[in-house]
């Protein structure tokens, strides 16, 4: 699946909101190894590097296209590097102190027996803070779900949509990281977000979860779809006379390893 990275960063104030609340729990004082997973096109991994100027601070993402964008950051950063590389294969190196990741894992199956791996890897004293999205049951998603599952589309688009069990609640996070010797932080923030334009909610998920229907389907086929989608999502989602509210729930967790 090819990601955009210009369409990602569209609605970037409200999609990098629940990056700043999450790492704003890290109370890591001068970290001197920082993992950004799933680090997407590098910007906010870059806001990490410049909160901590003496640790090396390293991005991974599995998209050439997302990381195509991030050597902006790596020139203007000398702390900062990005990597290719996929999550579900990742270790943390034994020096890390702060891993950090974003909106990346409900893209990663089976992540919180991972998530329980990574944490026993961790030294004393690391931090592990994750954001995940809570809207997979929102009318952005079921309308989508609805409409792939149809007689008109479920041919082409079966499992293409994953939704089961995809993330977890806030308390299954809280109690991965208790059992694994951590001192943690878990909760979840709904933003009601105030989107202009025409239909934005469609724009807004062009960018993330309708991107593997976009991939798994005819470029015609795609636009048909897109135009059945966008009329329900407008019934969904009516503008009002400020703008298209858009209910966004995140799910957020932060650990600290006991010493």
């Amino acid at each position: 699946m090819k990601w955009d990275p210009a369409k990602y960063v569209q609605f970037g104030d409200y999609r990098d909101r629940p990056y700043f609340d999450l790492t704003a729990r890290v109370h890591a004082d001068a970290p001197r190894r920082v993992v950004d997973l799933g680090c997407g096109p590098g910007n906010l991994t870059a806001t990490l590097a410049e909160r901590w100027p003496m640790a090396e601070v390293t991005g991974l993402d599995s998209s050439a296209e997302m990381l195509a964008q991030s050597v902006v950051h790596t020139r203007q950063l000398p702390n900062l590097s990005f990597d290719l590389a996929d999550i579900a294969g990742w270790t943390p190196p034994a020096e890390t102190d702060v891993v950090v990741t974003n909106a990346a894992l409900q893209w990663v199956p089976g992540h919180r027996e991972m998530l329980a791996g990574w944490l026993a890897a961790l030294k004393p004293g690391a931090w592990f803070a994750l954001q995940v999205p809570g809207n997979f049951n929102s009318p952005s998603h079921t309308l989508m779900r609805g409409l792939a599952e149809s007689a008109e589309w479920a041919g082409r688009l079966a499992g293409v949509l994953r939704h089961d069990d995809v993330v977890g609640e806030p308390d299954d996070y809280l109690n991965i990281m208790l059992d694994a010797g951590c001192d943690a932080d878990a909760w979840e923030t709904t933003y009601f977000q105030l989107l202009p334009g025409r239909n934005p909610v469609l724009e807004w998920v062009r960018g993330t979860g309708l991107r593997p229907v976009l991939a798994a389907l005819s470029a015609g086929e795609a636009s048909d779809f897109e135009a059945e989608y966008s009329a329900r999502l407008a019934e969904a989602y009516p503008t009002g006379p400020h703008g298209t509210v858009f209910p966004f729930r995140r799910v957020f967790a932060v650990a600290r390893k006991r010493q």
